[in-house]
């Protein structure tokens, strides 16, 4: 599973790094590193609804306060 995310100035704004940086920690402690590749991008051209994150190529609205739901719902979920 491939799992992208903007680090554009305007995500970066609104969190990009605490999502990366969370989301890098879940996997680990899932012990998914074989399974989950996490990935940035600049710009993906939908800044109003950033923070950008693409699963697969289907993409995501996330915040850092809906990171933790997300995980369980479009990445835990789907590579079990």
């Amino acid at each position: 599973m491939k799992v992208v995310i903007c680090i554009g100035s305007s995500c970066h704004l609104k969190g990009s790094r605490q999502i990366v940086e969370r989301l890098q920690a879940l996997v680990q402690e899932k012990g998914l590193e074989d399974k989950v590749e996490l990935g940035g991008t600049f710009c993906m051209g939908d800044c109003v609804n950033g923070v950008n994150v693409t699963v697969d190529g289907v993409k995501h609205s996330v915040s850092p306060e809906t990171v933790d739901a997300f995980f369980e719902k479009e990445i835990l979920a789907k590579v079990q």
